[in-house]
């Protein structure tokens, strides 16, 4: 098809798809499976957020009143509406991102179950009040705290779970009584448009949530905007930080990049390890901000690790994304691929060698284990994202917590042990966010506090932790 005869798909503003300027320059969306362009993304820019931060703001005058009996109706309204419209949004997941279906199946049923737990959560959170009498100044006085909103809040998302990180968001910030303008990735667009679409149709009020589409621009636009309160980002630490110079001085949530250690202690169950890490490795081609990348094996259990590990990562199936039974589909794109490889090439060059040799076929990669990747390679000290995992041994815990901790990043960890002394060992010493005990990195609820440290990002996702994060704190005192 002629680029000129490509759809192009632009904001979600009033209700309704912006018409797109057929004029105006687009992104190419391109095909993981295929490599073709499907479709044309339009950059919306300061022009596109103006309009959507004004039409936020009368959305959030109009509604911050709202009961919360009515926005628990909303978000069961959204859920049902996402269960309804399933299989073609996990569809349009498959051959937009790559993701093999039955993965982007699962994706749309959490999206739905998250709209439901977060509207759960509004039945239990409240404030407090607070004994100000507990000084002789404060005697007489009565206190108390409560969340409110911020107001016009932004979510700009990243292409590998459009609907999960996306919604991860919106609930959120609608139930904590915001209005939210969406930003998602290029590959995401299309995805975050029929939500969209389906939510309004659901009952949402107009304008309590919109997007805008484009790339850096846009996100940098919608960022920096001062009457967007605040920013929740999830993606890359590079990313991150432009947008948190352009947001300034307000609210910014970041969930960012990682390099997750998965560590097995020679008391482990080596075969179930071996399994769950290969998945947590692999699977989806790698493409998660906690896949399994470097993996710190006792010593003593090397070499039955490796045999495991390695028959584990070749029973996984890789295939055509639609395929119901494929376990590894294309990467996002055809460069990003290109990426991945060229941190194979720089490993090898430093010393390290295959396991299992990855392959690439376009846009797809089979899995790849290297060991002897030294410490100053592309894969040790970078995020792969991609479906590569190295393999180091280690010697004593003290060890294993060095090479472990031996990161920018600190998102989520894992360990595989039976000795609970040991478990409570690395609860204190594993530098991340979250720590799974004999669960691999990639395992994830969404009722507990996610969220990285050092540059893993800031501030906490999860169902309470992120409404929370969307409400700013408001204190009243009376002098009884």
């Amino acid at each position: 098809m002629n680029r000129s005869q490509l759809p192009i798909f632009a904001d979600f503003v009033g209700g309704k798809l912006v018409a797109a300027d057929h004029a105006a320059v687009g992104l190419d969306l391109i095909a993981p499976q295929s490599g073709q362009s499907i479709a044309r993304i339009a950059e919306s820019g300061k022009a596109g957020v103006d309009r959507a931060v004004a039409a936020a703001s009368v959305a959030f005058a109009a509604n911050r009143k709202q009961p919360t009996h009515q926005r628990i109706a909303w978000l069961n309204a959204a859920a049902g509406a996402l269960r309804r419209a399933g299989d073609d949004i996990a569809s349009l997941i498959c051959e937009d991102v790559g993701k093999p279906i039955r993965m982007a199946r699962f994706e749309v049923k959490r999206g739905a179950e998250f709209l439901e737990l977060t509207a759960a959560a509004l039945t239990q959170l409240g404030g407090e009040t607070l004994p100000l009498d507990i000084t002789a100044p404060g005697t007489g006085h009565i206190g108390f705290v409560r969340h409110v909103p911020y107001g016009v809040v932004a979510g700009i998302t990243p292409f590998n779970a459009p609907v999960n990180l996306l919604v991860q968001k919106i609930a959120p910030a609608i139930a904590a009584g915001n209005a939210i303008i969406a930003k998602p990735a290029l590959a995401g667009t299309r995805t975050a448009l029929r939500l969209a679409q389906l939510f309004h149709d659901a009952g949402w009020p107009r304008d309590l949530l919109s997007v805008v589409t484009g790339d850096r621009e846009t996100a940098l636009a919608l960022a920096s905007h001062r009457d967007v309160r605040a920013v929740s980002f999830t993606g890359g630490t590079v990313a991150g930080d432009a947008l948190a110079r352009a947001a300034g001085a307000k609210k910014f949530v970041a969930e960012l990049g990682s390099n997750a250690a998965n560590i097995v202690m020679a008391d482990a169950d080596i075969e179930t390890a071996a399994k769950k890490i290969a998945s947590a490795a692999f699977e989806a081609s790698g493409q998660q901000c906690i896949s399994a990348q470097r993996v710190l094996v006792a010593r003593p259990v090397l070499d039955d690790f490796l045999r495991h590990f390695t028959t584990a990562a070749q029973a996984l199936k890789v295939g055509q994304a639609e395929d119901p039974t494929t376990d590894i589909g294309p990467m996002v794109s055809k460069a990003s691929a290109t990426r991945v490889m060229a941190m194979c090439e720089d490993a090898l060059a430093k010393g390290a060698r295959f396991i299992l040799q990855p392959r690439q076929n376009e846009a797809t990669i089979s899995p790849g284990i290297l060991t002897g990747v030294p410490t100053d390679a592309r894969l040790w000290r970078e995020e792969a994202f991609g479906p590569l995992a190295l393999v180091a041994a280690f010697d004593d815990i003290d060890e294993a917590l060095r090479m472990a901790n031996d990161s920018e990043f600190g998102l989520q960890g894992a360990v595989f042990t039976r000795d609970l002394a040991a478990a409570l060992r690395f609860s204190d010493g594993f530098d991340v966010g979250a720590l799974w005990i004999n669960e691999a990195t990639r395992f994830r609820l969404d009722n507990y506090p996610f969220g990285g440290m050092k540059r893993s990002g800031v501030g906490r996702e999860g169902v309470r932790y992120a409404i929370e994060e969307f409400s700013q704190i408001k204190f009243t005192g009376i002098f009884v």
